[in-house]
C-alpha cells in the first residue's frame, strides 16, 4: 500500500515551506518509490550533485534499517516527510515509524580505523550518515522512532 499527499503550508508571511508525505509500507522492495519520492524533492532544490548524493546515501541508509528492524519478523508503515524551506535554504527529511523503539544515535561510531575484517558488523551507515547530513535528531514519542535529518544548501 503506498500513500502520497502533498501539502503546502505558510508558517507565517516571511517563510513558506513546501511539505511533502509518503507513506508506504517498510519493505526491501519498496525501497525504489523512496528513492523516486526524494529525488522528485531533491528537484526542488538547489543542492550540488555531491550534496544529493550524500542524501540519497543517507535516505537509503534509514529507511533500509526501517525496512530490515523496525517490525522485525514481521511489517509495518514508515511515513517519509520533506520539509523544504526556501527562505532559510534547508531541506529537512523526517523518518518515522511504529516499529522497536531504537535511538541508532546512541549506537557507539565503528572504529573505521581498523581493517574491515577487524571491525564489528553493523553501524556504519548510521555512521556514515551522522557525517553526510548537517544535523541528525531522534525522537521516541506516543509509540513512534522518529529520526529527522537536515541539510542545509550548498
Amino acid at each position: 500500500m503506498m500513500c502520497f499527499e502533498y501539502k503546502e503550508i505558510e508558517k507565517n508571511m516571511d517563510i513558506k515551506n513546501k511539505i511533502s508525505e509518503l507513506s508506504i509500507e517498510a519493505t526491501i522492495e519498496n525501497l525504489e518509490k523512496v528513492e523516486e519520492f526524494i529525488d522528485e524533492n531533491l528537484d526542488k532544490c538547489n543542492f550540488s550533485t555531491k550534496r544529493m548524493n550524500q542524501i540519497k546515501i543517507s535516505v537509503e541508509e534509514i529507511y533500509v534499517n526501517i525496512a530490515h528492524y523496525a517490525y522485525s519478523p514481521n511489517t509495518g508503515m514508515a511515513k517519509i516527510s520533506v520539509d523544504i524551506n526556501q527562505d532559510d535554504k534547508y531541506m529537512e527529511i523526517v523518518f518515522i515509524d511504529q516499529g522497536k523503539p531504537y535511538n541508532p544515535l546512541e549506537k557507539k561510531d565503528p572504529d573505521v580505523k581498523l581493517k574491515v575484517s577487524e571491525r564489528q558488523m553493523g553501524g556504519l551507515g548510521i555512521y556514515m550518515t551522522k557525517k553526510l547530513m548537517d544535523d541528525i535528531s531522534y525522537e521516541y514519542s506516543h509509540g513512534k522512532n522518529i529520526l529527522t535529518l537536515k541539510n542545509n544548501w550548498d
